[in-house]
């Protein structure tokens, strides 16, 4: 009797468990067969992350990219995967067989003919909470502007200009203060491919409930340029330089100048602890105990250098900079940066 109850028991688990596992296969069946066939444009390493998403799940996807970089990452997966790839500019008519378009981190403007071969149009991946940050730097500026928190948006693409389109979905993504700029951009890639997936999954409902952006909130975040890496000691504090530092980390190097020579700050942070040193903005110290130069920033605030690039020179540290050249040196201070300043 005991042996019959329990022999019961076990079919009735093992059968809940098939059920279960049935209704499960049945669920990412369907939204395997709802999924439209997709065309999917981008060219780095913000964006192959969402090309893996949608193929790894079995969308249909065709891959559209620039060949003029062989270290191109999504032309690379697409050739090894054999998906349907093809050269940017393409045709109205080479979009003809896919029902939206998926652009992310593509860097071209799309022209309305392309736009309008598609029947459910296309759709874009943008690594911010828009309409904060617009452009092509959004993860740069969340962190040199000091934002706490940033995003992904899925949104309409429109003719004619950058990031106006209505908003399909987004995601929230909290900034640590002390975040670098390619810990976030990998954090958002991955948080972008999930979010195209799930909207890609529902693309009709999506895009019935895509609602405009509010102009009054819009944010610019434009093209980085040289410009960007300049020091201002008088103007910028040092909290406001090291969260540029951190920004722009292994992408550029902040620069000054020191004897007419261009200067690249390499490694920067912040004193732990408020140090007792009157420096004015620009003028440098070496600090023997923490091997590092305290430099003045405006508002009193001092910026930690360990390591420094000096023009025509390797990078070397602090203390070798100090040793090699501060002992010989007629001023202690660092300058505007020329090189930047006359571009």
């Amino acid at each position: 009797m005991l042996f019959g109850r329990s022999l019961l028991n076990h079919y009735f688990k093992y059968k809940r468990k098939v059920i279960q596992n049935i209704t499960e296969i049945n669920r990412r069946c369907i939204a395997t067969c709802q999924s439209p066939k997709v065309l999917f444009f981008g060219t780095d390493n913000f964006s192959l992350p969402s090309l893996q998403k949608l193929h790894q799940n079995k969308v249909e996807v065709g891959v559209v990219t620039s060949f003029k970089s062989p270290a191109n990452c999504v032309r690379s997966y697409a050739e090894l995967q054999k998906l349907p790839l093809y050269r940017w500019p393409i045709t109205a008519e080479q979009c003809a067989a896919y029902e939206v378009g998926v652009v992310v981190s593509f860097g071209h403007m799309i022209p309305l003919p392309i736009i309008n071969a598609f029947p459910s149009g296309i759709i874009n991946v943008h690594a911010s909470l828009l309409p904060r940050w617009r452009g092509a730097a959004p993860i740069i500026y969340a962190i040199m502007k000091g934002d706490t928190k940033t995003g992904v948006s899925i949104m309409q693409i429109q003719p004619h200009h950058f990031d106006i389109g209505d908003i399909l979905a987004q995601r929230e993504l909290p900034i640590r203060s002390d975040i670098h700029m390619p810990e976030l951009h990998s954090a958002l890639s991955q948080l972008g491919a999930d979010l195209l997936l799930d909207t890609v999954h529902n693309l009709k409902d999506q895009l019935a409930k895509a609602t405009p952006q509010d102009e009054k909130l819009a944010s610019f975040a434009p093209k980085i340029t040289s410009r960007i890496t300049e020091i201002m000691w008088s103007e910028q504090t040092a909290s406001e330089l090291y969260a540029r530092y951190r920004a722009l980390y292994g992408f550029k190097c902040l620069t000054t100048s020191f004897v007419d020579k261009q200067v690249q700050l390499i490694e920067v942070q912040q004193p732990q602890q408020q140090l007792a040193a009157s420096l004015t903005p620009g003028q440098f110290t070496f600090h023997r105990g923490r091997k590092s130069l305290m430099i003045g920033c405006a508002g009193g605030t001092l910026l930690e250098v360990t390591q420094i690039r000096l023009e025509g020179k390797k990078p070397m540290s602090a203390q070798d900079f100090n040793n090699g050249f501060l002992k010989r040196a007629a001023s202690l201070e660092f300058t505007r940066n020329k090189h930047v300043a006359c571009c």
